[in-house]
């Protein structure tokens, strides 16, 4: 039986059914790409060169030099760190634990940093792996073959979140006598995955990639001492909780003890902002404004409302103003290069009036502050004429507040800088980490769904110009903040999963992005659901899933 293949040029041809994605790509349709073709997207579906193509299909290839291209080096570049460490060193339990930059950080289970003789033995065993130019193979295998073979690997870990599954069929990536779970596409062969590089960075090292958009050439390292000083906190509260991967969590749900768990990881959460009401009242005789920046969907807001009843507590009177409320009216909105309203753009901020607010404000002057109407595109009057009382401090959240340009009027020294991330330490298990764009990005698709009526598909359209707007315009001035809130919680994908996977069901294979959809559901379907009656009230997360006990 053959299956017909449309590719991107509108020229068809026809295949024996079952043949695998990288023969066809071999057509001359695909002579001499601009770079590697790493991956396929098979009717939208994204798929390794492996793949059977057993049904007709539109098929496009995927690049080395694309977003999905750098997704697929960088778990791939993780699958073969686990094949040359256990080659290396198989004594060990070599475990991924954060990214940082452009790299990931590593550290052996139970020791301390990593020799520098070790590090060198890792390194060229990586490099040799991939000279060796080794097939990476995508299989099934029956699901009791895959509980044994990752049992005799003492894989725990993975073992775990196995124990949340029930396919008969289990994917999994085979590379010589090596094999993981098959989380997503991964290159066809080692040879792709020469460029990298092992730098130490106490407890462990670093393995780094380079930029999607330079994949053939590493960047040199930029260290991030807030994003560092974010994840080992947040580590030592994994250690508190005692859930680090998500069969350990999974674990917790089933034996009906998560209720405890949620409340000790929101209590962290408290604890962690009463620190930096803290220090923000230690400064009470100069600070005047905090400025609250992150990312999209990183509970910017909620963070601002339970900070300001911390400081209540310290005998402060904050009033809270959102920078969005300065939008300028929607004809005066700059474009960005596709000729799109470009929001993300400072431009796109009326500087001067919020300046001079708060300039008034700090001169113990009323103003009445306005309301941006997003559905009129048009600033108007809110109706609130605000004057800070005594011991008052304003607290101004947006993606621009670290930004020294959205407030050029106030002087340094009466700014306050908090900077807010959802940064998760949990894993899937040892060799595969969660990223902490997918659980911002699950929180934004609830969050659009339950409060602004947009589909799952244009929520996943619009994400890639979200985040090109945070590289602009928040990332770079992450390192300036004088304090960095984590505000993940190991818990809540359990929790945005009830209504994450109804959600990404209705994108259809006709979408675009559907690929995106289904990457998401499959890692949502490693958690166990939690009800979303067992999160309190006063949590981050109700920003998301909505019936919060703040107002918005």
């Amino acid at each position: 039986m053959d299956i017909t293949v449309t590719f991107p040029s509108g020229a068809v041809r026809r295949f024996p059914a079952g043949t695998q994605a990288g023969e066809i790509l071999s057509d001359r349709e695909f002579a001499a790409p601009p770079s590697p073709i790493v991956a396929v997207l098979a009717n939208n579906a994204l798929s390794s060169l492996s793949y059977p193509i057993d049904i007709n299909c539109r098929l496009s290839p995927v690049l080395l030099a694309s977003r999905e291209g750098a997704g697929i080096y960088r778990r791939s570049l993780c699958f073969l760190a686990a094949i040359a460490a256990r080659e290396a060193f198989p004594g060990r339990r070599l475990v991924l634990g954060h990214s940082l930059g452009h790299g990931y950080l590593y550290y052996f289970d139970g020791q301390g940093e990593v020799a520098a003789e070790d590090l060198a033995a890792l390194g060229a065993r990586l490099r040799e792996l991939a000279s060796r130019r080794l097939p990476i193979r995508r299989q099934v295998i029956a699901y009791e073959e895959a509980i044994r073979y990752f049992q005799e690997a003492r894989q725990a870990d993975t073992v775990l979140l196995l124990k949340n599954r029930n396919e008969p069929k289990v994917p999994v990536y085979f590379c010589g006598d090596f094999m993981d779970l098959a989380h997503a596409p991964l290159v066809p062969d080692t040879g792709l995955l020469s460029v990298f590089d092992l730098t130490a960075y106490p407890p462990g090292f670093l393995l780094r990639y380079p930029p999607w958009n330079h994949p053939q050439r590493m960047a040199s390292f930029e260290e991030n001492p807030v994003l560092a000083a974010i994840y080992r906190e947040y580590k030592d509260w994994g250690k508190i909780l005692g859930v680090s991967c998500v069969g350990h969590l999974n674990d917790l749900i089933a034996e009906r003890r998560v209720r405890e768990f949620i409340q000790v990881a929101e209590a962290l959460h408290d604890k962690k902002i009463a620190l930096i009401a803290d220090r923000i009242n230690e400064r009470r005789d100069t600070v005047k404004v905090v400025l609250i920046a992150g990312p999209s969907s990183s509970g910017k807001t909620t963070f601002s409302k339970k900070l300001a009843v911390q400081l209540r507590v310290l005998g402060r009177n904050p009033v809270l103003l959102a920078q969005d409320d300065y939008f300028v009216p929607r004809e005066l909105t700059p474009r960005d290069e596709e000729g799109n309203y470009d929001f993300e753009s400072l431009a796109a901020i009326d500087v001067g009036l919020l300046n001079r607010q708060l300039l008034a404000l700090e001169a113990g002057e009323e103003v009445e502050i306005p309301r941006f109407d997003f559905h009129s595109g048009q600033r108007r009057p809110a109706g609130v004429r605000l004057r800070l009382p005594g011991r008052g401090v304003v607290l101004l959240e947006g993606i621009h507040c670290l930004n020294d340009e959205l407030t050029p009027a106030i002087p340094a020294g009466s700014k306050y800088k908090a900077y807010v991330s959802a940064l998760t330490q949990l894993n899937l298990d040892d060799h595969n980490r969660i990223s902490t764009t997918d659980n911002r990005l699950l929180r934004r698709i609830v969050r659009d769904h339950q409060f602004r009526g947009r589909p799952a598909g244009g929520t996943l359209s619009m994400w890639q110009s979200v985040r090109n707007g945070e590289d602009r315009n928040i990332f770079p001035f992450q390192n300036t903040a004088d304090s960095a809130f984590n505000s993940a919680l190991d818990y809540e994908l359990s929790v945005l999963k009830v209504y994450a996977e109804p959600l990404l069901k209705t994108v259809k294979p006709d979408h675009p992005k559907f690929h995106e959809a289904l990457r998401l559901l499959s890692f949502i379907a490693n958690f166990a659901p939690i009800p979303p009656g067992w999160v309190p009230d006063y949590s981050i997360l109700r920003e998301f899933i909505g019936e919060s006990a703040f107002n918005y």
